[in-house]
């Protein structure tokens, strides 16, 4: 018996393509903007020029086919994936790609790649046109749409695109982060679900009897009606911690700006104004549309929870509330859309305002310790 022992993902190789993930997204997103609309970017220059990058930095070695297999089929009959990547030449993780600017909500895309997944044993799955990736849970048993873990773009750069797509890098598959934060997702969603039944417009009658019980003197109309007034926010994070799943998992920081140095309020994501203490999520919005009432909120990672879908970004989630108005683009897009101007919130005295006023109050704020 032969051993060969050639080093290949090591901590330190691991650490240094990670290191280089910003900037390969960095380099990405301006081909996404050059090529945007234009029919050069077909299926195949997309994988070339948009897809291939990131695995290379997400340290998956493209040209090993022990660790990378292109067109991969599990039997000679069977439909290829586009991408194969293997632990221990086994497939973890197939991604199927589309053309840039695809539209990725066609259910029968997501259907294609997890069939392929299913016949193969492959529990993770990533649907891509190189700028937008969704990552689906395969072993989930339940409907295709609920088997979404994940959606970012990597031409949304505040949402920090690069925090999801670290869940797929050779190293954090080999140590299975991602089925844990499923885990957490799956069940919170569930929870979530139920609760928000149980308190609705028409409260479960065991909570009927439960509150009967401990508040005492009271009739099931009464009580009925009280949880039929209330305001509940049912709330779960969407990056689960330390103590929630017994995984310590820790979230790049950004260096810390210096007190002297001015707040571009461009550069400001809601991250930042969470971490300043300007916004304590949960934070509700809100927003009168063409005669419609859309509501939305900020979650306390800074995702923002819009028609039970979680996005990245204020952006994102306002073009996905417009489009539930107004339809999509003619590529399936959503309309872009400023989520900062588009989505208001009430203060405590009940008056709307701008998200976007949050992020002048930071600027100012940095403003007056620059003077």
């Amino acid at each position: 018996m032969s051993m060969l022992i050639n080093g290949k993902g090591t901590g330190e190789e691991s650490g240094r393509a990670m290191s280089t993930l910003e900037q390969t997204l960095d380099d990405v997103r301006q081909r996404i903007t050059r090529h945007q609309g234009s029919a050069s970017l077909n299926e195949e220059n997309s994988k070339a020029t948009l897809i291939e990058p990131v695995l290379r930095a997400l340290g998956w070695d493209l040209e090993d086919l022990e660790e990378v297999q292109r067109e991969y089929k599990r039997k000679r009959q069977d439909k290829p994936v586009d991408y194969a990547l293997l632990l221990l030449r086994a497939p973890r993780l197939f991604i199927e790609a589309k053309a840039l600017g695809k539209n990725l909500e066609e259910r029968k895309w997501a259907s294609q790649i997890m069939g392929y997944a299913a016949v193969a044993g492959v529990a993770w799955v990533v649907l891509t046109d190189g700028d937008e990736y969704r990552l689906y849970n395969s072993h989930a048993t339940v409907a295709v749409e609920r088997k979404l873990f994940r959606t970012v773009r990597i031409s949304d750069p505040p949402s920090r695109p690069e925090d999801t797509l670290r869940l797929l890098s050779r190293k954090e598959m080999a140590e299975n982060r991602i089925e844990v934060l499923w885990k957490a997702h799956f069940v919170d969603r569930q929870i979530h679900a139920e609760l928000v039944k149980m308190f609705g417009s028409d409260p479960d009658s065991s909570l009927l009897r439960l509150l009967r019980k401990r508040v005492g003197g009271l009739t099931a109309r009464e009580v009925r009606e009280s949880i039929q007034r209330a305001q509940i926010q049912v709330d779960f994070p969407v990056m689960p911690t330390q103590e929630a799943t017994g995984l310590r998992l820790v979230r790049k920081r950004r260096p810390r700006k210096e007190p002297s140095r001015t707040i571009s309020r461009s550069s400001v994501t809601v991250q930042d104004l969470i971490a300043a203490g300007i916004l304590r999520p949960p934070l509700d919005l809100e927003r009168e549309y063409k005669g419609h009432h859309l509501e939305a909120r900020i979650e306390t990672d800074g995702s923002v929870n819009w028609g039970g879908e979680l996005f990245s970004s204020l952006s994102t989630a306002g073009g996905a509330a417009r489009a539930s108005v107004i339809g999509k683009k003619k590529d399936g897009r959503f309309p872009q859309t400023n989520g900062w101007t588009f989505w208001r919130y009430r203060d405590e005295g009940g008056k709307l305002h701008e998200v976007e006023a949050l992020r002048k109050r930071l600027e100012a704020g940095s403003k007056r310790s620059a003077e």
